[in-house]
């Protein structure tokens, strides 16, 4: 992905160079760091005068144990979250990466100050969160250490992943439980359909897959159990977290019309309103007929 640097063991591809298992590390790092510089600006000059609120995006699958009766598969779990959610989380409401990241990474994970850890420490009024889909976590052997990456840091195989709609619910409550319950936008949330241009408009609006995303069941894990998956949408989701006490406080769908993606261009189509590139004529979807019902219910 942008900018094209990687190691040459990652993809041939990296025409750019660099260095995986350290770049990304470093680059994650400059990123909360300026995070923090700006949320400390914002709250000095300008938050009280504006009455507003600052906070930062996350984005996370969630994971299931691939064998939910191993320890090492649950463990791997959770180094899964740690080096996807937490990465960016844990030191904006703890000031420091998670123990996991700085054990396995070790010196090529950038340290933070005495001073930026202060700062990053609860810089966010709110945090958005993004999550469209999840993965089951299989313990892995410890990485080359001649090819090294990020991938493989965490010592987690998460190659399955899956439409899992409870998923959601179960990140929201993982972070209320890790991350001392912040209030929290889900900033999106959704699924795509690949662009078809050989079938007619009126049978791309027909998009059944996005009312009421597959539920096809996952891959069977090995001790035989798959997940069960219940039917659920997000007034079970907003719900469920009330009474949990989860501080949810507003859910946007990606996205409200078909549009341009940073990694596909035109490939797919996320949105509730289809756009016939064409003429950039706009149809609604089924999907729209839908989400307001159950905006009015």
């Amino acid at each position: 992905m942008a900018p094209g640097r990687c190691s040459p063991y990652v993809s041939a591809s990296c025409a750019a160079g660099g260095d995986s298992g350290r770049e990304p590390y470093v680059a994650g790092h400059h990123l909360l760091v300026a995070h923090a510089e700006a949320v400390r600006l914002y709250r000095a000059k300008y938050q009280a005068a504006h009455g507003g609120e600052v906070g930062i995006t996350q984005v996370s699958h969630w994971f299931e144990p691939y064998d939910a009766g191993s320890g090492a598969d649950r463990r791997a779990r959770r180094r899964a979250l740690d080096f996807m959610l937490g990465w960016f989380m844990h030191p904006v409401v703890h000031g420091e990466y998670p123990a996991t990241m700085r054990r396995l990474v070790g010196s090529r994970l950038p340290a933070f100050t005495a001073e930026q850890s202060e700062m990053l420490r609860g810089s966010f009024d709110f945090i958005g969160l993004n999550y469209y889909t999840s993965n089951y976590a299989m313990a892995a052997p410890s990485p080359n250490k001649l090819q090294l990456s990020y991938m493989t840091d965490n010592w987690a195989y998460t190659p399955i992943f899956f439409n899992y709609p409870p998923g959601l619910r179960e990140l929201l409550l993982y972070t209320k439980r890790r991350y001392n319950n912040p209030t929290i936008y889900i900033t999106e949330n959704g699924t795509d359909e690949a662009n078809n241009s050989t079938i007619p408009i009126s049978e791309a609006l027909k998009d059944e897959t996005r009312i009421g995303l597959p539920l096809q069941a996952p891959p069977v894990r090995a001790q035989g159990h798959p997940l069960r998956l219940d039917r659920i949408d997000e007034c079970d989701v907003f719900i469920t977290c009330d009474r949990e006490g989860v501080k949810v406080k507003g859910y946007f769908t990606w996205t409200f019309m078909d549009c341009f993606e940073f990694g596909d261009g035109f490939k797919d189509r996320f949105g509730l309103i289809y756009i016939d590139r064409a003429t950039l004529k706009r149809f609604r979807k089924k999907s729209t007929y839908w989400f307001a019902h159950f905006l009015h219910r």
